[in-house]
């Protein structure tokens, strides 16, 4: 859990938040100009490879504006980023989504694209970071999160585990724990209408995952090692209707993931995650290499040749959303044995698998026979996940509220001057114009990008117009090089 406030405080600091909104309520005046001070949220999202957004990852970055006490502007700084923008605003804390980090996967795009953000060091309020992926190229997020003196980082990982990878470099950074993903309110009401429309579960066993790099380690072959021994297992079971696939031509999103899922009595899966750390993405590049060369090398021999010393050096293993949205569907979860961070328990919310697969017969004859256990656990998961709302984006948002936020504010609301409400109003309506552009230049313009750049046809020649005068009067940055 994240590190908490005092618990005094946060008592207080409710308090007085509820006998402001008493207030509101009793004269039915807002002044614009008393408010929580706003939250910036910043994050990097352009083209054709990010946009439209999926649904779990929409979910992550839009849970500020969903459900924060917070006014809440969002900064898409694949555009731009100029820190007078916001200079001067009495901002609550600022925010780095994971889709703020993620281009660290090229170190060099990420150094090139966040140099603007290094401004962020004059803000002395909260600086929030949430990585993920936090196995490969740590030692440039840490870099660059070390420059704007980052306050607190939220990691997936366990608490040795985050030590492990970010204390040296970070060594005054609160450090706190927050899963991959978690249920969003409207996920769980489509599914729940779902479920209303969808008869007799006709799937015995399914999965659904990509095919993890051998340098991810011994814990990323788990992903495959699961499907491939339980298809090799499942001609013994004629009775059972197995649908498993690791193919990136059967992956399910949105709503057919969770009518999959509703149609399937057990679900296989395993901690996300890796174990092998690759801090500067050497180990990576190197089996890469290795793999083009060597295609038919398997894992052993791979792992011998370019990782051995390191595998085993981290235990980054996370529950992620898939398995939340299982227990949200009532599907009992047949899973590799593993902590998933203390949320599901072995034998009483899943069905352990051994790590070595001894024991998949007697799971699948479980499964064959209609064990009443699996019912019971899919059960035990809802209600442990699900039912307890421990799990939900607004019981996150507010947890980092209560335990970061709050606690360095001093006082729930601020006397702002009508000229800075006007500000914090216009950022927020700025971000609704850039946001349109960027899902309209990815679904209508670059995938036509030669024409858009340069063909002289009319609506082409409109469409650059429209984007120079969005461009030229909110400050935007439309680089060519735009990925």
């Amino acid at each position: 859990m994240l590190v908490k406030a005092s618990d005094s405080y946060v008592k207080r600091a409710h308090s007085v938040a509820r006998c402001f909104e008493r207030a509101i309520k009793q004269t039915g005046c807002v002044m614009p100009y008393l408010q929580r001070p706003p939250l910036l949220v910043l994050y990097h999202l352009r083209g054709t490879a990010q946009l439209p957004l999926r649904t779990a990852i929409a979910d992550h970055l839009q849970c500020w504006r969903r459900h924060s006490q917070f006014p809440v502007i969002y900064h898409n700084y694949a555009f731009g980023f100029d820190w007078a923008d916001y200079a001067g605003l009495p901002l609550s804390g600022v925010i780095l989504d994971t889709l703020a980090l993620n281009l660290r996967w090229s170190p060099e795009l990420f150094r090139a694209r966040t140099k603007p953000l290094l401004a962020l060091r004059q803000f002395k309020g909260p600086k929030i970071a949430m990585p993920q992926d936090e196995f490969i190229h740590t030692d440039v997020l840490c870099e660059f999160l070390a420059a704007i003196g980052v306050t607190d980082l939220l990691s997936a990982g366990s608490r040795e585990t985050a030590e492990q990878i970010y204390r040296e470099a970070l060594p005054d950074v609160r450090l706190g724990q927050k899963l991959t993903g978690y249920l969003e309110d409207e996920t769980l009401d489509r599914i729940e209408r779902s479920a209303r429309e969808i008869g007799e579960r006709d799937i015995d066993v399914s999965y659904r995952a990509w095919h993890a790099e051998a340098w991810l380690g011994e814990h990323g072959r788990l992903k495959v090692q699961v499907a491939q021994e339980t298809m090799a297992a499942s001609p013994d079971y004629p009775q059972l209707r197995f649908d498993v696939s690791t193919s990136e031509s059967d992956v399910l999103t949105g709503d057919d993931w969770y009518r999959f899922l509703l149609r399937s009595r057990c679900a296989l899966g395993v901690e996300g995650g890796a174990s092998v750390l690759d801090r500067d993405g050497a180990i990576a590049a190197r089996t890469r290499a290795y793999v083009a060369e060597h295609p038919e090398a398997d894992f052993e021999t791979v792992r011998e040749a370019c990782f051995a010393e390191h595998e085993g050096t981290l235990a980054l293993f996370a529950i992620g959303p898939r398995h939340l949205e299982a227990c949200a569907t009532r599907t009992c979860q047949l899973l590799v044995k593993g902590e998933y961070q203390g949320i599901l328990r072995a034998g009483q919310d899943y069905i352990a698998i051994n790590r070595d697969f001894s024991n998949l017969p007697d799971v699948l004859d479980r499964v064959a026979r209609r064990d009443p256990a699996l019912a019971a656990a899919a059960e035990s998961a809802y209600q442990r996940v699900v039912a307890s709302g421990d799990y939900t984006y607004q019981a996150f948002v507010r947890r980092v509220e209560a335990d970061i936020l709050l606690p360095r504010l001093g006082f729930f609301s601020r006397v702002l001057s009508p000229s800075t409400a006007r500000r914090i109003e216009r950022a927020i309506g700025r971000h609704k114009l850039i946001e349109d552009f960027a899902l309209a230049e990815a679904l209508e313009f670059l995938p036509h990008r030669y024409d858009y750049e340069h063909s002289q046809e009319p609506a082409w020649q409109a469409a650059r117009e429209r984007a120079r005068k969005l461009a030229e009067e909110e400050g935007l940055l439309l680089d060519p090089d735009w990925q």
